[in-house]
């Protein structure tokens, strides 16, 4: 994980991630600026202005539309706004929903849409904030009623092949100001930032009881509050590009696609996807890379030459497929062809026999403390109940 928020992903290596990919963020302002920060990739590199992260409801941003809500109906800070902003391409499509509950008559339209048109590939949600302050001071045991009801219609509308990623709400300021903090509920101020805790906890624990994906933002930045705003809740351009960097190598990992380093050699290589064999290599590498010999176990062209990064299928105008993968499933015009396609990945692990075992280290007799071998490093969730065992003091 901590590798995976230093990498940075470069505008070629997400629009190729992307390809051909339905992506959809729903949540909160923070989820629109993760929306935005994403769109902005897909076209070039460079960071969200101050500007746009505080604007809201704007008729287009950055080539995307406004569908619906925003400045084409009210403009409150209340729970009955609504924003559905939409940027597309031949190649790419990504939509937002503003969303100020985890589960509504609202979300329920949402999800009738996921239903009857197009189904998403890659769902990124977060809803909590708005939950635990605007509609209920005892907000506990609606907000988990909430969060089986969404969880459990999510899957049972999106295909198996969809990922979905849940992120946990970014740590809270002690003081909170601006349009979210209503005087209605200004004395929650101060007990937010708790109150954010312990919803995240019940959102971690439920999502993955789904065996859905939990990306843990308020562990990630609990060291990086230099980087909020003053208002307490909202975060710059530099987090936002974090947590899409964050988001993108969590799919790639996931779909078995292994991102170049930024570290490597060979600076007019890093823009290639590499789609070599990982361990969570799944069906959406191309076929031609797949292979078992080669120098270093790297893949091998047909024709048998090193597999340099880049080959016929880099310089056309898309990717290569599989069989299974049609002309209907590379075109967002026919929805009916596209419904019932989908690339995700059948998240299968290679055989343990494909994995090298590590060596141990070298013995010195003048140093009795070296470790000989490398120890399994114990699983440790910080999140849940059971602690690790600590010997009593008395």
């Amino acid at each position: 994980m901590r590798e995976a928020i230093t990498r940075n992903v470069t505008h070629h290596q997400a629009s190729q991630l992307l390809h051909n990919k339905f992506v959809v963020v729903l949540g909160d302002s923070i989820q629109r600026s993760v929306y935005k920060d994403l769109v902005l990739l897909l076209q070039r590199d460079t960071h969200l202005t101050l500007s746009q992260l505080k604007s809201k409801g704007e008729l287009s941003f950055e080539q995307d539309c406004l569908v619906e809500g925003g400045r084409l109906g009210p403009m409150t800070n209340g729970t009955e706004y609504r924003e559905v902003r939409q940027y597309r391409t031949e190649h790419h499509l990504v939509r937002f929903y503003f969303i100020t509950r985890v589960f509504s008559r609202y979300m329920e339209s949402i999800l009738a849409d996921f239903k009857d048109e197009l189904k998403p590939d890659v769902v990124v949600v977060n809803s909590c904030l708005w939950d635990v302050s605007r509609y209920s001071r005892n907000w506990v045991s609606e907000y988990k009623e909430n969060l089986h009801k969404f969880f459990t219609q999510l899957k049972a509308v999106l295909p198996m092949e969809s990922l979905v990623m849940w992120n946990m709400t970014m740590p809270l300021g002690k003081k909170i100001v601006g349009g979210f903090l209503i005087p209605e509920i200004a004395d929650l101020g101060p007990m937010l930032r708790f109150d954010v805790i312990e919803a995240n906890f019940y959102g971690a624990m439920l999502a993955n009881a789904y065996r859905l994906d939990v990306l843990d933002l308020h562990f990630m930045f609990r060291f990086s509050l230099q980087h909020r705003m003053k208002d307490g809740v909202h975060w710059n351009a530099i987090v936002h590009r974090q947590i899409t960097c964050l988001l993108l190598a969590h799919a790639a990992q996931a779909w078995g696609v292994e991102l170049p380093s930024h570290t490597a050699t060979d600076q007019n290589k890093i823009s290639v996807l590499n789609y070599t064999q990982t361990t969570y290599q799944s069906d959406y590498g191309p076929s031609c890379y797949r292979t078992d010999s080669g120098y270093n176990g790297g893949p091998i062209w047909p024709q048998g030459q090193q597999y340099d990064g880049y080959g016929p299928d880099f310089y056309e105008d898309g990717i290569p497929t599989l069989s299974q993968f049609d002309v209907g499933y590379f075109s967002f015009g026919n929805l009916e062809q596209n419904n019932t396609a989908h690339s995700g990945g059948n998240y299968s692990t290679l055989p343990s026999s494909s994995v090298k075992p590590v060596s141990a280290a070298p013995s010195c007799s003048a140093n009795n403390l070296v470790m000989k071998q490398k120890h399994t490093k114990r699983q440790y969730n910080p999140y849940a109940r059971q602690k690790r065992n600590r010997p009593c003091k008395y």
